[in-house]
């Protein structure tokens, strides 16, 4: 298959600082960047077809992102190490500090996903994994394909088929695919919609989110996420959640100096009083009690 990707992007405050490297194959364009952003610098990205972006380094605190025209502030989202953006869904960009930066994208024909999809999960599971956004930050096995793939789209030297079949792992590797075709199989989320929350709740400093963001996060409505929620994981979205910021106190108490008080502020809680009641009801002690104990062991 022919295939010329198309793109509508403008972009201010971005440096390219390579020659861009690129190469086309059987329905689908990788292409390699380099480049460097300002604070304050933005991007507009608008493409008919599927796309793929893994950045080669940790990009969340410096860049971030939303899919709403609006721009305000309350909607943007850390950047993830690895983003799958489906056909038709803008994307806006806004740098907080100046970085550098490289990533892969890869530009994919729908007709050639969904051949290589359906197949192995049938064609509605495949339409359904086409239309799921994906924001991951742990890209593990990902990020070593995509650097096979930067080595081959560089200084070419094996046949297109072996370049086309790390693109089809890295697909196999970050889309999100329903089960047996079953978006909610028993009325639970899929393994892969909870790591989507994890990745996403991990990405925030304070990890802390809505339960409209979480549900928009796995693309439920809030009502039925919060119902699949409870039935997969025994929890209220809320309830697993403080679970998650506890976990961030915990990892603050033990690898950093902050005072108590700080570490409250950062993660999002009323004061030291409101993170102490909290980290007795789940850990059992006090944050300062726990803090003791770590260092004795």
């Amino acid at each position: 298959m022919n295939y010329r990707h198309s793109m509508t992007c403008y972009t201010e405050g971005i440096k390219v600082l390579a020659p861009v490297k690129w190469r086309g194959l059987d329905g689908l364009m990788s292409v390699f960047w380099d480049a460097e952003g300002q604070p304050g610098a933005k991007g507009y990205y608008l493409s008919p077809d599927p796309r793929i972006v893994i950045f080669f380094n940790d990009v969340s605190p410096h860049i971030r992102m939303t899919n709403r025209e609006s721009g305000v502030i309350d909607h943007f989202r850390p950047m993830m190490r690895a983003v799958y953006v489906p056909a038709g869904v803008a994307l806006w960009t806004t740098f907080t500090s100046p970085h550098r930066f490289s990533h892969l994208d890869l530009h994919l024909h729908k007709d050639k996903l969904l051949r290589f999809l359906s197949p192995s999960v049938g064609s509605s599971a495949a339409l359904t994994a086409l239309r799921r956004p994906v924001e991951i930050q742990d890209v593990g096995a990902i990020e070593t394909l995509a650097s096979l793939l930067v080595d081959e789209v560089s200084h070419p030297s094996k046949p297109a088929i072996y370049a086309e079949s790390l693109v089809g792992s890295i697909v196999s590797g970050l889309l999100d695919i329903p089960d047996s075709g079953s978006e909610q199989p028993n009325g639970r989320l899929t393994q892969a919609q909870m790591n989507k929350l994890i990745s996403r709740i991990n990405g925030r400093s304070d990890g802390r989110l809505t339960v409209a963001e979480m549900a928009s996060t796995v693309g439920l409505s809030e009502s039925w996420f919060a119902n699949v929620f409870k039935q997969t994981t025994g929890k209220t979205p809320l309830q697993w959640q403080l679970g998650k910021r506890i976990d961030l106190a915990q990892k603050l108490l033990v690898e950093s100096e902050l005072t108590i008080a700080d570490i409250a502020a950062q993660l999002g809680f009323s004061d030291q009083a409101h993170l102490t009641k909290a980290f007795r009801q789940i850990a059992g002690e006090t944050p300062a009690a726990w803090r003791r104990m770590q260092r004795l062991l």
